[in-house]
């Protein structure tokens, strides 16, 4: 397999540098007002997004735009905060479903308060959205060409 060229491993460690610094960005915007991590909206984002359904805890983990890495502790502590539900799973008995309460449909909406301005602040403002339209399509050429 050839080595990439020298330009590659630049773009590539930018890409990771500015994606890093734009997550720092708006975790101190909800830190700033007193809201939990990002994690926190990720995960009952996609759980709400699930709907009446809900979903297992491995698909939780397997949705989430953000890497968490210690999901059980994640879904635990939403769910002594009471954000989440789980319920026995009727087709597994052993398995469980999570579900979003209103109470975590009440935190998601104020976190999206702070979340979605500061995806416009530190993202969408510093590009213009024929950037913004060429950025997506040039991600979405990335994501396609990876296979699982």
């Amino acid at each position: 397999m050839p080595e990439p060229d020298a330009i590659t491993i630049a773009a590539w460690a930018r890409l990771l540098r500015v994606s890093r610094m734009l997550l720092d960005r708006v975790e101190a915007d909800l830190k700033q007002a007193g809201l939990p991590p990002l994690v926190w909206y990720d995960a009952l984002h996609e759980i709400a997004e699930a709907g009446d359904a809900g979903l297992r805890p491995y698909e939780v983990i397997e949705r989430m735009v953000l890497a968490q890495y210690n999901a059980s502790r994640l879904l635990a502590r939403l769910e002594k905060e009471g954000l989440i539900q789980r319920d026995r799973c009727p087709a597994d008995g052993r398995g469980q479903i999570v579900r979003i309460t209103p109470e975590g449909r009440d935190l998601r909406r104020r976190m999206w308060a702070v979340y979605g301005p500061a995806i416009a602040e530190h993202f969408g403002d510093q590009l213009t959205s024929w950037d913004v339209r060429e950025l997506d399509r040039m991600l979405v050429r990335l994501a396609e060409g990876q296979t699982d």
